[in-house]
């Protein structure tokens, strides 16, 4: 039944357009300008995020982070290994999907590491992607006090999710 969801769908639009007679193929092309348009209008975003990714990976800025950020998340109680995780989570969810199952597979997954980044994944967002991409589609340029906003939620988001880890 599932299977047919989608086709079923479909259909019930087309239906729908032709008994108000309308050119379903006009419309048809038309949404996919308009997609086409929000696309160009989020790649540079994208590909801006995707390059700063790998820099910060490739130039050794993670690493040198996580070692200055020790002392903190030690009195904070998030454990120090799961840094990169915090740090790359607000930039890109691919990356931050990576370290987080090197993680899982490095410390396992029922330990405190490992479920602390798996608490860290599943209650924080990717900050800097979501603002590009809705922002971008909006066709706002100033995002005012949204950045900030978003990176304390995250902030609240990793120590809820290290003490929830801890003590559950």
């Amino acid at each position: 039944m599932l299977d047919l969801l989608i086709p079923m769908l479909l259909a019930a639009v087309a239906i729908a357009a032709l008994a108000r007679r309308q050119d379903l193929y006009a419309a048809l092309l038309e949404g996919g300008l308009d997609g086409l348009r929000l696309l160009v209008s989020i790649v540079p975003a994208l590909v801006m995020l995707l390059t700063a990714v790998h820099l910060l990976r490739a130039s050794g800025a993670v690493d040198l982070l996580t070692s200055r950020l020790t002392p903190a998340a030690r009195v904070l109680g998030l454990p120090p290994q799961v840094l990169p995780l915090v740090l790359l989570r607000p930039v890109s969810g691919s990356a931050a999907l990576a370290v987080g199952a090197d993680l899982m597979a490095q410390y396992g997954a029922d330990s405190l590491i490992g479920r602390t980044a798996a608490v860290v994944l599943g209650s924080t967002e990717t900050t800097f992607y979501t603002i590009s991409v809705y922002f971008g589609a909006a066709g706002i340029r100033r995002t005012r006090y949204a950045v900030p906003a978003a990176l304390i939620a995250d902030l609240t988001g990793f120590l809820v999710a290290a003490l929830t880890a801890r003590f559950l």
